[in-house]
């Protein structure tokens, strides 16, 4: 098994860590009332999914 041979110091440890970024939730508009929603989730504003509805809003 592979095993470092020096302790990596704190910034290298640091600096590789710092390209770690939560990135933006993709939006979709929504075909009925045109809000913004997540892809894949019924909407919030209108209850709607797939065309249907299935919320009670």
């Amino acid at each position: 098994m592979a095993v470092p041979k020096r302790r990596m110091s704190r910034s290298n440890t640091r600096s590789r860590r710092s390209q770690w970024k939560a990135s933006a939730p993709a939006l979709v508009p929504c075909p009925r009332c045109r809000q913004q929603k997540l892809p894949h989730v019924a909407c919030p504003v209108c209850g709607t999914y797939n065309g249907r509805q299935v919320v009670n809003v």
